[in-house]
Protein backbone atom coordinates (compact mmCIF):
# COMPACT_ATOMS: atom_id res chain seq x y z
CA UNK A 1 0.00 0.00 0.00
CA UNK A 2 1.26 3.48 -0.91
CA UNK A 3 2.61 5.28 2.12
CA UNK A 4 0.15 8.21 2.17
CA UNK A 5 -3.00 6.33 1.16
CA UNK A 6 -5.55 6.73 3.94
CA UNK A 7 -8.05 4.49 2.16
CA UNK A 8 -7.49 1.62 -0.25
CA UNK A 9 -9.86 -1.02 -1.58
CA UNK A 10 -8.52 -4.04 -3.46
CA UNK A 11 -10.45 -6.23 -5.90
CA UNK A 12 -13.89 -5.39 -4.47
CA UNK A 13 -16.85 -7.16 -6.09
CA UNK A 14 -20.51 -6.85 -5.18
CA UNK A 15 -23.61 -8.25 -6.85
CA UNK A 16 -27.35 -7.91 -6.37
CA UNK A 17 -29.95 -10.26 -7.85
CA UNK A 18 -29.31 -10.18 -11.58
CA UNK A 19 -26.83 -7.28 -11.40
CA UNK A 20 -23.04 -7.21 -11.02
CA UNK A 21 -22.74 -3.81 -9.35
CA UNK A 22 -18.96 -3.90 -8.69
CA UNK A 23 -16.49 -6.04 -10.61
CA UNK A 24 -12.93 -6.33 -9.23
CA UNK A 25 -12.64 -2.67 -8.24
CA UNK A 26 -9.39 -1.32 -6.83
CA UNK A 27 -9.26 2.27 -5.67
CA UNK A 28 -7.27 4.45 -3.25
CA UNK A 29 -7.36 7.93 -1.73
CA UNK A 30 -4.41 9.91 -0.42
CA UNK A 31 -4.37 12.01 2.73
CA UNK A 32 -4.94 15.72 2.04
CA UNK A 33 -6.50 15.13 -1.38
CA UNK A 34 -9.82 15.16 -3.20
CA UNK A 35 -10.43 12.05 -5.29
CA UNK A 36 -13.41 12.48 -7.63
CA UNK A 37 -15.43 9.52 -8.88
CA UNK A 38 -17.21 9.95 -12.21
CA UNK A 39 -19.52 7.57 -14.02
CA UNK A 40 -23.02 7.15 -15.37
CA UNK A 41 -25.89 6.27 -13.05
CA UNK A 42 -25.58 2.57 -12.38
CA UNK A 43 -21.82 2.55 -12.94
CA UNK A 44 -21.23 1.50 -9.32
CA UNK A 45 -20.08 4.73 -7.66
CA UNK A 46 -22.63 4.82 -4.85
CA UNK A 47 -22.43 1.05 -4.33
CA UNK A 48 -18.67 1.32 -3.88
CA UNK A 49 -19.05 4.15 -1.38
CA UNK A 50 -21.82 2.34 0.54
CA UNK A 51 -19.53 -0.69 0.77
CA UNK A 52 -16.77 1.45 2.24
CA UNK A 53 -19.33 2.99 4.63
CA UNK A 54 -20.59 -0.41 5.81
CA UNK A 55 -24.11 -0.26 4.36
CA UNK A 56 -23.23 -3.11 1.98
CA UNK A 57 -20.72 -5.88 2.54
CA UNK A 58 -18.57 -6.87 -0.42
CA UNK A 59 -18.80 -10.38 -1.87
CA UNK A 60 -15.02 -10.42 -2.25
CA UNK A 61 -12.07 -8.08 -1.90
CA UNK A 62 -10.41 -6.13 0.91
CA UNK A 63 -10.61 -2.67 2.49
CA UNK A 64 -7.61 -0.98 4.12
CA UNK A 65 -7.76 2.14 6.30
CA UNK A 66 -4.45 3.72 7.31
CA UNK A 67 -2.67 0.61 6.07
CA UNK A 68 -4.66 -1.86 8.17
CA UNK A 69 -7.13 -4.35 6.75
CA UNK A 70 -10.59 -3.71 8.22
CA UNK A 71 -14.03 -5.34 8.22
CA UNK A 72 -16.68 -2.64 7.88
CA UNK A 73 -19.81 -4.43 9.11
CA UNK A 74 -21.97 -1.32 9.55
CA UNK A 75 -22.03 2.49 9.27
CA UNK A 76 -21.39 2.61 13.03
CA UNK A 77 -18.19 0.63 12.52
CA UNK A 78 -17.26 2.90 9.60
CA UNK A 79 -17.73 5.94 11.85
CA UNK A 80 -15.48 4.36 14.49
CA UNK A 81 -12.86 3.86 11.76
CA UNK A 82 -13.05 7.55 10.82
CA UNK A 83 -15.31 7.31 7.75
CA UNK A 84 -18.22 9.71 7.26
CA UNK A 85 -20.59 9.88 4.27
CA UNK A 86 -22.95 12.49 2.81
CA UNK A 87 -25.62 10.71 0.77
CA UNK A 88 -27.10 11.79 -2.54
CA UNK A 89 -30.55 10.63 -1.45
CA UNK A 90 -31.46 12.53 1.70
CA UNK A 91 -32.56 10.02 4.33
CA UNK A 92 -34.03 12.05 7.14
CA UNK A 93 -36.79 11.83 9.76
CA UNK A 94 -39.13 14.77 9.10
CA UNK A 95 -40.29 15.08 12.73
CA UNK A 96 -36.76 15.32 14.13
CA UNK A 97 -35.31 18.68 15.10
CA UNK A 98 -32.04 19.97 13.69
CA UNK A 99 -30.14 19.35 16.92
CA UNK A 100 -31.56 15.82 17.26
CA UNK A 101 -30.58 14.93 13.69
CA UNK A 102 -27.03 16.26 14.03
CA UNK A 103 -26.30 13.96 16.96
CA UNK A 104 -28.57 10.98 16.26
CA UNK A 105 -26.81 7.75 17.21
CA UNK A 106 -24.12 9.56 19.18
CA UNK A 107 -26.00 11.60 21.77
CA UNK A 108 -23.78 12.67 24.69
CA UNK A 109 -24.92 11.21 28.01
CA UNK A 110 -24.95 12.36 31.62
CA UNK A 111 -23.80 10.19 34.52
CA UNK A 112 -27.03 8.20 34.83
CA UNK A 113 -27.29 7.58 31.10
CA UNK A 114 -29.65 10.44 30.35
CA UNK A 115 -29.11 12.43 27.18
CA UNK A 116 -27.20 15.66 27.79
CA UNK A 117 -29.49 18.06 25.91
CA UNK A 118 -27.67 21.15 27.19
CA UNK A 119 -24.42 19.88 25.65
CA UNK A 120 -26.24 19.05 22.39
CA UNK A 121 -27.73 22.56 22.21
CA UNK A 122 -24.38 24.24 22.86
CA UNK A 123 -22.57 22.08 20.30
CA UNK A 124 -25.33 22.59 17.71
CA UNK A 125 -25.24 26.37 18.08
CA UNK A 126 -21.45 26.28 17.82
CA UNK A 127 -21.55 24.19 14.62
CA UNK A 128 -24.26 26.32 13.00
CA UNK A 129 -22.37 29.52 13.77
CA UNK A 130 -19.09 28.00 12.57
CA UNK A 131 -20.63 27.12 9.20
CA UNK A 132 -22.64 30.34 8.84
CA UNK A 133 -26.04 28.60 8.99
CA UNK A 134 -28.77 30.65 10.67
CA UNK A 135 -31.16 27.96 11.90
CA UNK A 136 -33.04 27.48 15.15
CA UNK A 137 -31.87 24.13 16.64
CA UNK A 138 -35.53 23.33 17.47
CA UNK A 139 -36.67 23.60 13.84
CA UNK A 140 -38.06 20.32 12.52
CA UNK A 141 -36.49 18.89 9.38
CA UNK A 142 -39.86 18.77 7.58
CA UNK A 143 -39.89 22.58 7.66
CA UNK A 144 -36.60 22.85 5.73
CA UNK A 145 -36.03 22.99 1.99
CA UNK A 146 -34.05 20.33 0.14
CA UNK A 147 -31.21 22.84 -0.11
CA UNK A 148 -31.12 23.39 3.66
CA UNK A 149 -31.34 19.65 4.36
CA UNK A 150 -28.34 19.08 2.07
CA UNK A 151 -26.29 21.68 3.95
CA UNK A 152 -27.18 20.00 7.27
CA UNK A 153 -25.94 16.66 5.90
CA UNK A 154 -22.63 18.33 5.03
CA UNK A 155 -22.49 19.83 8.52
CA UNK A 156 -23.22 16.45 10.13
CA UNK A 157 -20.39 14.74 8.24
CA UNK A 158 -17.92 17.49 9.05
CA UNK A 159 -18.93 17.50 12.73
CA UNK A 160 -17.80 13.87 13.15
CA UNK A 161 -14.17 14.92 12.56
CA UNK A 162 -13.64 11.94 10.25
CA UNK A 163 -10.38 11.28 8.41
CA UNK A 164 -12.21 10.01 5.29
CA UNK A 165 -15.24 12.00 4.10
CA UNK A 166 -17.36 10.66 1.25
CA UNK A 167 -19.54 13.22 -0.53
CA UNK A 168 -22.12 11.75 -2.95
CA UNK A 169 -23.49 14.60 -5.11
CA UNK A 170 -23.35 17.13 -2.22
CA UNK A 171 -24.18 20.14 -4.45
CA UNK A 172 -27.14 18.59 -6.27
CA UNK A 173 -29.65 20.89 -4.57
CA UNK A 174 -27.84 23.77 -2.87
CA UNK A 175 -27.37 27.36 -3.96
CA UNK A 176 -24.26 28.83 -5.60
CA UNK A 177 -23.49 30.67 -2.36
CA UNK A 178 -23.73 27.41 -0.41
CA UNK A 179 -21.56 25.65 -3.00
CA UNK A 180 -18.86 28.26 -2.42
CA UNK A 181 -19.12 27.67 1.34
CA UNK A 182 -18.81 23.91 0.78
CA UNK A 183 -15.78 24.26 -1.51
CA UNK A 184 -14.10 26.53 1.03
CA UNK A 185 -14.73 23.85 3.66
CA UNK A 186 -13.32 21.16 1.35
CA UNK A 187 -10.16 23.23 0.88
CA UNK A 188 -9.90 23.56 4.67
CA UNK A 189 -10.38 19.79 5.17
CA UNK A 190 -7.76 19.03 2.51
CA UNK A 191 -5.30 21.38 4.24
CA UNK A 192 -5.92 19.50 7.50
CA UNK A 193 -4.91 16.24 5.84
CA UNK A 194 -8.39 14.77 5.41
CA UNK A 195 -9.09 12.40 2.51
CA UNK A 196 -12.19 13.31 0.50
CA UNK A 197 -14.00 11.10 -1.99
CA UNK A 198 -16.28 13.27 -4.11
CA UNK A 199 -18.94 11.98 -6.51
CA UNK A 200 -20.28 14.47 -9.04
CA UNK A 201 -21.77 14.69 -12.51
CA UNK A 202 -20.99 18.41 -12.77
CA UNK A 203 -17.82 18.68 -14.83
CA UNK A 204 -17.08 22.26 -13.77
CA UNK A 205 -16.99 21.07 -10.13
CA UNK A 206 -14.89 18.02 -10.98
CA UNK A 207 -12.14 20.04 -12.61
CA UNK A 208 -12.28 22.74 -9.97
CA UNK A 209 -11.69 20.63 -6.86
CA UNK A 210 -10.20 17.28 -7.94
CA UNK A 211 -6.64 16.15 -7.34
CA UNK A 212 -7.29 12.76 -8.92
CA UNK A 213 -10.18 11.41 -11.01
CA UNK A 214 -11.38 7.81 -11.33
CA UNK A 215 -13.94 6.89 -13.97
CA UNK A 216 -16.26 3.92 -13.38
CA UNK A 217 -18.25 2.15 -16.08
CA UNK A 218 -20.34 -1.01 -15.69
CA UNK A 219 -18.99 -1.68 -12.19
CA UNK A 220 -15.31 -1.36 -13.16
CA UNK A 221 -12.68 1.35 -12.77
CA UNK A 222 -11.71 2.11 -16.36
CA UNK A 223 -9.19 4.85 -15.64
CA UNK A 224 -7.52 6.70 -12.74
CA UNK A 225 -5.27 9.69 -13.36
CA UNK A 226 -4.33 13.07 -11.88
CA UNK A 227 -6.85 15.73 -12.89
CA UNK A 228 -4.37 17.49 -15.19
CA UNK A 229 -4.21 14.40 -17.41
CA UNK A 230 -7.95 14.59 -18.20
CA UNK A 231 -10.23 17.03 -19.98
CA UNK A 232 -14.05 17.15 -19.98
CA UNK A 233 -14.43 15.32 -23.29
CA UNK A 234 -12.12 12.48 -22.27
CA UNK A 235 -13.95 11.99 -18.95
CA UNK A 236 -17.35 11.88 -20.66
CA UNK A 237 -16.10 9.49 -23.34
CA UNK A 238 -14.77 7.13 -20.65
CA UNK A 239 -18.00 7.38 -18.66
CA UNK A 240 -20.34 6.45 -21.49
CA UNK A 241 -17.94 4.36 -23.57
CA UNK A 242 -18.56 6.61 -26.53
CA UNK A 243 -18.31 10.23 -27.61
CA UNK A 244 -21.45 12.16 -26.60
CA UNK A 245 -22.59 15.30 -28.38
CA UNK A 246 -22.81 18.41 -26.23
CA UNK A 247 -26.06 19.64 -27.77
CA UNK A 248 -29.62 19.14 -26.57
CA UNK A 249 -32.01 16.96 -28.61
CA UNK A 250 -34.41 19.87 -29.05
CA UNK A 251 -36.74 19.68 -32.06
CA UNK A 252 -39.11 22.28 -33.44
CA UNK A 253 -42.54 20.91 -32.59
CA UNK A 254 -45.75 22.66 -33.74
CA UNK A 255 -47.66 24.13 -30.81
CA UNK A 256 -51.39 23.51 -30.49
CA UNK A 257 -54.00 25.15 -28.34
CA UNK A 258 -53.46 26.36 -24.78
CA UNK A 259 -54.03 23.40 -22.43
CA UNK A 260 -53.21 25.05 -19.12
CA UNK A 261 -53.93 28.59 -17.94
CA UNK A 262 -53.03 29.76 -14.44
CA UNK A 263 -54.08 33.26 -13.44
CA UNK A 264 -53.38 35.31 -10.29
CA UNK A 265 -52.23 32.21 -8.41
CA UNK A 266 -51.20 32.85 -4.79
CA UNK A 267 -50.48 30.72 -1.73
CA UNK A 268 -49.04 30.83 1.80
CA UNK A 269 -45.87 28.96 0.84
CA UNK A 270 -44.28 31.92 -0.91
CA UNK A 271 -45.80 32.67 -4.35
CA UNK A 272 -48.09 35.58 -5.20
CA UNK A 273 -50.16 36.61 -8.22
CA UNK A 274 -48.49 34.14 -10.58
CA UNK A 275 -49.94 33.87 -14.11
CA UNK A 276 -48.70 31.63 -16.92
CA UNK A 277 -49.88 29.23 -19.61
CA UNK A 278 -48.69 26.20 -21.56
CA UNK A 279 -49.65 24.91 -25.02
CA UNK A 280 -49.80 21.48 -26.63
CA UNK A 281 -46.35 20.39 -27.81
CA UNK A 282 -44.58 23.04 -25.72
CA UNK A 283 -41.88 22.85 -23.05
CA UNK A 284 -42.30 25.76 -20.66
CA UNK A 285 -39.40 26.44 -18.30
CA UNK A 286 -39.36 28.02 -14.85
CA UNK A 287 -36.09 29.67 -13.85
CA UNK A 288 -35.12 31.58 -10.73
CA UNK A 289 -32.84 31.53 -7.74
CA UNK A 290 -33.44 29.19 -4.80
CA UNK A 291 -36.33 30.63 -2.80
CA UNK A 292 -37.89 32.38 -5.80
CA UNK A 293 -41.10 30.34 -5.46
CA UNK A 294 -40.84 28.02 -8.49
CA UNK A 295 -41.22 24.72 -6.66
CA UNK A 296 -43.83 26.18 -4.30
CA UNK A 297 -45.93 27.27 -7.28
CA UNK A 298 -45.92 23.92 -9.06
CA UNK A 299 -46.45 21.98 -5.81
CA UNK A 300 -49.60 24.00 -5.15
CA UNK A 301 -50.72 23.57 -8.76
CA UNK A 302 -50.43 19.80 -8.36
CA UNK A 303 -52.28 19.85 -5.04
CA UNK A 304 -49.37 19.00 -2.76
CA UNK A 305 -49.64 22.40 -1.05
CA UNK A 306 -52.45 24.86 -0.49
CA UNK A 307 -53.27 27.82 -2.70
CA UNK A 308 -55.44 30.67 -1.45
CA UNK A 309 -56.53 32.36 -4.66
CA UNK A 310 -56.28 32.19 -8.42
CA UNK A 311 -57.94 30.35 -11.29
CA UNK A 312 -56.74 27.26 -13.12
CA UNK A 313 -58.13 26.30 -16.51
CA UNK A 314 -57.46 23.00 -18.26
CA UNK A 315 -58.39 23.23 -21.96
CA UNK A 316 -60.37 26.37 -21.19
CA UNK A 317 -62.46 24.78 -18.45
CA UNK A 318 -62.05 26.18 -14.91
CA UNK A 319 -60.77 23.44 -12.59
CA UNK A 320 -60.76 23.41 -8.80
CA UNK A 321 -57.51 21.58 -8.20
CA UNK A 322 -57.36 21.24 -4.43
CA UNK A 323 -55.76 17.81 -4.13
CA UNK A 324 -53.31 15.59 -5.97
CA UNK A 325 -56.23 13.38 -6.99
CA UNK A 326 -57.98 16.39 -8.58
CA UNK A 327 -54.87 17.18 -10.63
CA UNK A 328 -54.35 13.58 -11.78
CA UNK A 329 -58.00 13.33 -12.87
CA UNK A 330 -57.49 16.55 -14.86
CA UNK A 331 -54.53 15.03 -16.71
CA UNK A 332 -51.78 16.77 -14.71
CA UNK A 333 -48.93 14.79 -13.12
CA UNK A 334 -45.76 15.90 -11.35
CA UNK A 335 -42.27 14.53 -10.88
CA UNK A 336 -41.05 16.04 -7.58
CA UNK A 337 -37.51 17.22 -6.93
CA UNK A 338 -37.53 15.02 -3.79
CA UNK A 339 -38.18 11.68 -5.50
CA UNK A 340 -37.44 9.63 -2.37
CA UNK A 341 -40.09 11.40 -0.30
CA UNK A 342 -42.74 12.06 -2.95
CA UNK A 343 -41.87 9.84 -5.91
CA UNK A 344 -41.02 6.26 -4.97
CA UNK A 345 -41.88 3.75 -2.26
CA UNK A 346 -38.35 2.43 -1.57
CA UNK A 347 -39.43 -0.79 0.17
CA UNK A 348 -41.56 -1.89 -2.82
CA UNK A 349 -40.49 -3.36 -6.15
CA UNK A 350 -40.44 -1.62 -9.52
CA UNK A 351 -43.74 -3.16 -10.63
CA UNK A 352 -45.62 -1.89 -7.59
CA UNK A 353 -44.10 1.58 -7.87
CA UNK A 354 -44.95 1.95 -11.55
CA UNK A 355 -48.50 0.59 -11.19
CA UNK A 356 -49.26 2.55 -8.00
CA UNK A 357 -51.06 5.52 -9.60
CA UNK A 358 -53.00 3.43 -12.13
CA UNK A 359 -54.39 0.51 -10.14
CA UNK A 360 -57.93 1.05 -11.42
CA UNK A 361 -56.67 -0.11 -14.85
CA UNK A 362 -55.88 -3.55 -13.42
CA UNK A 363 -58.89 -4.18 -11.19
CA UNK A 364 -62.29 -5.44 -12.29
CA UNK A 365 -65.04 -6.60 -9.93
CA UNK A 366 -62.55 -6.58 -7.07
CA UNK A 367 -60.08 -8.83 -8.91
CA UNK A 368 -56.49 -7.81 -9.73
CA UNK A 369 -55.44 -8.86 -13.24
CA UNK A 370 -51.77 -9.47 -12.54
CA UNK A 371 -50.83 -10.49 -16.09
CA UNK A 372 -52.19 -7.20 -17.47
CA UNK A 373 -50.39 -5.26 -14.72
CA UNK A 374 -47.04 -6.93 -15.47
CA UNK A 375 -47.47 -6.47 -19.22
CA UNK A 376 -48.28 -2.75 -18.93
CA UNK A 377 -45.44 -2.10 -16.47
CA UNK A 378 -42.89 -3.94 -18.66
CA UNK A 379 -44.08 -2.02 -21.72
CA UNK A 380 -43.78 1.42 -20.14
CA UNK A 381 -40.44 0.64 -18.45
CA UNK A 382 -39.06 -0.49 -21.80
CA UNK A 383 -40.28 2.71 -23.42
CA UNK A 384 -38.68 4.87 -20.72
CA UNK A 385 -35.53 2.65 -20.85
CA UNK A 386 -35.38 1.77 -17.15
CA UNK A 387 -32.22 -0.28 -16.61
CA UNK A 388 -32.95 -3.21 -14.27
CA UNK A 389 -32.77 -6.98 -14.18
CA UNK A 390 -36.55 -7.33 -13.75
CA UNK A 391 -39.64 -5.42 -12.62
CA UNK A 392 -39.59 -7.50 -9.42
CA UNK A 393 -36.40 -5.98 -7.94
CA UNK A 394 -36.79 -3.43 -5.10
CA UNK A 395 -36.78 0.07 -6.56
CA UNK A 396 -34.25 1.06 -3.86
CA UNK A 397 -31.61 -1.12 -5.58
CA UNK A 398 -31.72 0.98 -8.75
CA UNK A 399 -29.45 3.93 -9.42
CA UNK A 400 -30.79 7.45 -8.85
CA UNK A 401 -31.29 8.01 -12.56
CA UNK A 402 -33.24 4.79 -12.97
CA UNK A 403 -35.37 5.59 -9.92
CA UNK A 404 -36.22 8.85 -11.69
CA UNK A 405 -37.25 6.88 -14.76
CA UNK A 406 -39.45 4.65 -12.59
CA UNK A 407 -41.31 7.75 -11.37
CA UNK A 408 -41.71 8.90 -14.97
CA UNK A 409 -42.96 5.44 -15.94
CA UNK A 410 -45.54 5.59 -13.14
CA UNK A 411 -46.95 8.83 -14.45
CA UNK A 412 -46.78 7.87 -18.12
CA UNK A 413 -49.13 4.94 -17.38
CA UNK A 414 -51.72 7.63 -16.63
CA UNK A 415 -51.32 9.03 -20.17
CA UNK A 416 -51.28 12.61 -18.87
CA UNK A 417 -51.69 15.75 -20.95
CA UNK A 418 -49.53 17.99 -18.75
CA UNK A 419 -46.30 16.92 -17.02
CA UNK A 420 -44.67 19.04 -14.33
CA UNK A 421 -40.99 18.09 -14.05
CA UNK A 422 -39.31 19.67 -11.00
CA UNK A 423 -35.51 19.34 -11.34
CA UNK A 424 -35.90 16.20 -13.51
CA UNK A 425 -32.15 15.74 -14.04
CA UNK A 426 -30.93 16.48 -10.49
CA UNK A 427 -28.22 13.97 -9.58
CA UNK A 428 -28.33 12.29 -12.99
CA UNK A 429 -25.27 11.70 -15.18
CA UNK A 430 -24.76 13.12 -18.65
CA UNK A 431 -25.86 9.97 -20.44
CA UNK A 432 -29.08 9.63 -18.42
CA UNK A 433 -29.78 13.36 -18.82
CA UNK A 434 -29.65 12.99 -22.57
CA UNK A 435 -32.18 10.14 -22.34
CA UNK A 436 -34.53 12.30 -20.22
CA UNK A 437 -34.22 15.12 -22.78
CA UNK A 438 -35.01 12.72 -25.63
CA UNK A 439 -38.03 11.46 -23.74
CA UNK A 440 -39.23 15.04 -23.19
CA UNK A 441 -38.88 15.73 -26.91
CA UNK A 442 -40.84 12.60 -27.80
CA UNK A 443 -43.60 13.53 -25.35
CA UNK A 444 -44.17 16.99 -26.79
CA UNK A 445 -44.15 15.49 -30.31
CA UNK A 446 -47.15 13.46 -29.06
CA UNK A 447 -48.87 16.73 -28.11
CA UNK A 448 -48.08 16.63 -24.39
CA UNK A 449 -47.30 19.85 -22.54
CA UNK A 450 -44.30 19.98 -20.20
CA UNK A 451 -43.57 22.45 -17.41
CA UNK A 452 -39.92 22.14 -16.34
CA UNK A 453 -38.47 23.70 -13.20
CA UNK A 454 -34.68 23.66 -13.26
CA UNK A 455 -31.73 25.35 -11.58
CA UNK A 456 -29.52 24.55 -14.58
CA UNK A 457 -29.82 27.42 -17.04
CA UNK A 458 -28.12 25.57 -19.93
CA UNK A 459 -30.78 22.84 -19.92
CA UNK A 460 -33.62 25.37 -19.73
CA UNK A 461 -32.12 27.27 -22.65
CA UNK A 462 -31.41 24.03 -24.51
CA UNK A 463 -34.83 22.40 -24.10
CA UNK A 464 -37.53 25.05 -23.58
CA UNK A 465 -39.76 26.99 -25.96
CA UNK A 466 -40.53 29.70 -23.42
CA UNK A 467 -39.09 30.49 -19.99
CA UNK A 468 -40.83 32.22 -17.11
CA UNK A 469 -38.36 33.69 -14.61
CA UNK A 470 -39.47 34.02 -10.99
CA UNK A 471 -38.11 36.30 -8.27
CA UNK A 472 -39.42 36.79 -4.75
CA UNK A 473 -42.50 34.66 -5.39
CA UNK A 474 -43.65 36.39 -8.58
CA UNK A 475 -43.13 36.16 -12.33
CA UNK A 476 -40.38 38.68 -13.07
CA UNK A 477 -40.27 38.08 -16.82
CA UNK A 478 -41.16 35.83 -19.75
CA UNK A 479 -38.73 35.01 -22.55
CA UNK A 480 -39.37 33.43 -25.95
CA UNK A 481 -36.80 31.03 -27.39
CA UNK A 482 -35.34 33.70 -29.67
CA UNK A 483 -34.72 35.89 -26.60
CA UNK A 484 -32.95 33.30 -24.43
CA UNK A 485 -29.62 34.13 -22.79
CA UNK A 486 -28.19 33.34 -19.38
CA UNK A 487 -27.59 37.05 -18.77
CA UNK A 488 -31.24 37.98 -19.41
CA UNK A 489 -32.50 35.16 -17.22
CA UNK A 490 -30.21 36.13 -14.36
CA UNK A 491 -31.18 39.80 -14.59
CA UNK A 492 -34.83 38.87 -14.20
CA UNK A 493 -33.99 36.34 -11.46
CA UNK A 494 -32.23 39.06 -9.48
CA UNK A 495 -35.26 41.32 -10.04
CA UNK A 496 -33.45 43.81 -12.20
CA UNK A 497 -36.38 45.30 -14.12
CA UNK A 498 -34.72 45.68 -17.49
CA UNK A 499 -33.44 42.45 -19.07
CA UNK A 500 -31.93 44.31 -21.97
Amino acid sequence: MAQNNVLEVKHISKSFPGVQALDDVSFSVKAGSVHVLCGENGAGKSTLMKTINGIYQQDSGEIFIRGEKVEVESPIKASELGVSMIFQELNYMPEMSIEESLFVGRWPKKMLGRIDWKSIRERTLQLLKQEGLHFDPDTKLKELSISNLQMLEVLKAISRDADIIIMDEPTSSITNKEIEILFHKIADLRARGKAIVYISHKMDEVFRIADEISVLRDGKVVETRPKDQFDIDSVIALMVGRALGQGYPKENVPHGEVVLEVEHFSGPSGFNDVSFNAKEGEIVGFAGLVGAGRTETVRALFGLDEHTQGTIKVRGIPSKLKTVQDSIRSGIVMLSEDRRRFGIVPVRDVKENVALASMEQFFRNGHLYKAKERSKVKEICSRINVKMSSIDVPVSTLSGGNQQKVVLSKWMLREPEILILDEPTRGIDVGAKFEIYKLMTNLVKEGKSIIMVSSELPELIGMCDRIYVMAEGQIAGELKRTEFSQEKIMRYAMNIVSAG
